[in-house]
């Protein structure tokens, strides 16, 4: 067996003819069999174009690399490469071929002329070890993102493969799915011994393997142990990345004084360092009501009186593919109210029916059965204009390369004013105006939005959306797939979108996300709205959310987990400073 799973030596590309600017460039990295390496870095670092020339999808410009033994820049190796080391990409939908599961785990093993009977034994092995075998004879296109996921990932290990590289394969799942995902990569490694080469912008993930590599401008910044990485939170944030939650809160908390290590990474290990130093007075847990309010929470108390209803829901259901045998029922008998100059947020696991609900609220789905009233407006009644119902609800996808298809960022952004019919030249300052509010520079007007990066795209997607003037804008996962700098960028934006007066739906698997800027939340699960409440409200049930697989952001399950240890922690702090403040106040008393 060679002494390195993976060598990279020296490797360099660029795209085309562009020498000038090399997405990956001069890179040297060795992974030993077994090892389990998390790659981080901004959108455009170089991750995934490294990834592709490990699997042999592009060949170095110049330089080298080897996968156990085997040149991967040469291609006529590329097959075997392809069978040493799996890639699974962060969109199923993108990896999935066929239309029944058993099929798709077998048309890797098809193409390399494998035997029928072996390639059987193999698709039920892989399918095993993912924890899909009762799937087998499902059509993939039914289930949901994180099964599919774990079906992409059975494919790839029906080929045998010695390594796999997962290119932010947990982007797009719930919060159950992601770690769904991440327990089957753990032990395929540790039981298994495949080598991991894990991309993710989660630094809760990444905190889980043995070392990080962190990539900037197409070379390697840093690597080392988590721990060693995370320690040095500020150069951590210069490269546009962020710490693990409980790194920073822990930082946060020795400035206050308080007694705990720099390298904890996880809620139990604060825990633990908090009760190994501080022991609790007393029992306490008493629930009160002196949860820190945010700025967000008291302003819609003030103001929940004198608004009126934008958006109502009254007994909508929706059924996909009724009448065939692959009918689901995604929508069942939905009521709500969002009020003018709420943000509402609208969290669910994937395949609860989050997408399905927002898209009625432009008519891009009609109500039937149920009824869904936009400014007072019934979608359902066919003499309601559709132009006009689009411009007072402005809907921007999860996908925003879906949402794009002009030559030039202007003419994208112009498209939908240019279709009310506008003057020209109102028609070039809504263009002019958009573009300035979502902080994109004056000379990307004429760039093709093809060429941007993820946050950029997004942000031309909501230019387009933002020129048309809507009052109601709605947001499926706005930041998914963004590093932590765009994400921040991305959610900075929506906030200030809303503080100008906009009301504000975000659709989202991040409670921290959702908890930190939403007044109200919303809980999907299985096409019924089963929580709805204030961040505060809707996160004191930890359990029931648990169950329906979502979760409770990390500082609220640490306030959770120092209450059930005897210390008096308020009930409802979710926020990192509140929850902060919150724990010097209840160490006053056991120091």
């Amino acid at each position: 067996m060679p002494d390195a799973m993976l060598r990279v030596v020296d490797a360099v590309y660029h795209y085309g003819d562009d020498e000038g600017k090399n997405a990956v460039d001069h890179v040297n990295l060795t992974v030993a069999p077994g090892e389990f390496v998390a790659v981080l870095g901004r959108n455009g670092s170089g991750k995934s174009t490294l990834a592709k020339m490990i699997n042999a999808l592009e060949k170095p410009s110049s330089g080298e690399i080897w996968v156990n033994g085997i040149a991967a820049h040469d291609e006529s190796n590329r097959y075997e490469v392809r069978r040493l080391c799996g890639m699974v990409f962060q969109n199923p939908d993108n990896q999935i071929v066929a239309t029944i599961v058993e099929e798709d785990c077998a048309f890797g093993l098809e193409n390399l002329g494998v035997a029928p009977e072996e390639i059987r034994r193999r698709v039920r092995q892989a399918l095993a070890q993912v924890g899909m075998e009762a799937y087998h004879d499902k059509a993939p296109h039914m289930l949901s993102g994180g099964q599919k996921q774990r079906v992409a990932i059975a494919g790839v290990l029906a080929m045998r493969p010695k390594m796999i590289v997962f290119d932010e394969s947990t982007a797009m799942l719930d919060p159950v799915g992601r770690r769904d995902v991440m327990r089957v990569a753990r032990r395929l490694n540790r039981e298994e011994g495949v080598t991991v080469l894990w991309i993710t912008h989660f630094m809760d993930e990444a905190a889980q393997a043995d070392r990080l590599v962190v990539m900037d401008k197409g070379k390697i910044a840093c690597t080392g142990a988590p721990r060693e990485v995370f320690a040095d939170v500020e150069q951590v944030r210069a490269l546009g990345l962020e710490v693990p939650e409980m790194t920073y809160l822990a930082s946060e908390l020795r400035r206050e004084g308080v007694d705990v290590p720099e390298n904890v990474l996880t809620v139990e290990e604060l825990t633990e360092a908090v009760c190994r130093k501080y022991a609790p007075p007393v029992r306490v847990d008493v629930r009160r009501d002196d949860a820190p309010q945010t700025a967000a929470s008291a302003i819609a108390e003030e103001t929940a009186c004198s608004r009126r209803a934008q958006i109502e829901v009254k007994g909508l259901s929706y059924t996909y593919m009724p009448g065939t045998p692959f009918e689901k029922l995604a929508l069942n008998d939905v009521r709500l109210r969002i009020d003018e100059g709420e943000f509402v947020g609208i969290i669910g696991h994937t395949g609860s029916g989050k997408s399905t609900l927002i898209t009625h609220f432009n008519a891009l789905i009609r109500p039937a059965p149920g009824t869904v009233l936009v400014g007072g407006k019934d979608l359902g009644d066919k003499s309601v204009s559709l132009t006009e119902i689009r411009r007072t609800v402005g809907l921007v996808f999860q996908y925003p390369e879906y949402q794009l298809f002009e030559e030039t960022v202007a003419k994208d952004v112009a498209f939908g004013p240019r279709n009310l019919h506008l003057p020209e030249e109102e028609i070039q300052a809504r263009v002019n105006e958009a573009i300035a509010m979502v902080g994109l520079p004056e000379d990307v007007k004429e760039a093709s939005p093809f060429d941007l990066s993820g946050g950029q795209k997004r942000r031309v997607a909501i230019a387009g959306v933002l020129a048309m003037r809507p009052s109601i804008l709605v947001l499926d996962e706005p930041a998914a797939g963004l590093d932590p700098a765009g994400r921040r960028e991305m959610l900075e934006l929506i906030q200030s979108i809303h503080l100008a007066g906009e009301t504000v739906v975000m659709v989202s698997h991040s409670m921290e996300d959702v908890g930190r800027l939403c007044d109200r939340l919303m809980v999907l699960s299985d096409g019924e709205i089963v929580l709805s409440g204030s961040p505060a409200e809707v996160f004191s049930h930890g359990d029931e959310l648990s169950k329906i697989g979502l979760d409770v952001p990390q500082c609220a399950r640490l306030a959770d987990e120092l209450r059930e240890k005897g210390f008096d922690m308020p009930h409802g702090v979710f926020g990192t400073q509140d929850v902060k403040r919150a724990i010097v106040e209840a160490l006053k008393g056991a120091r």
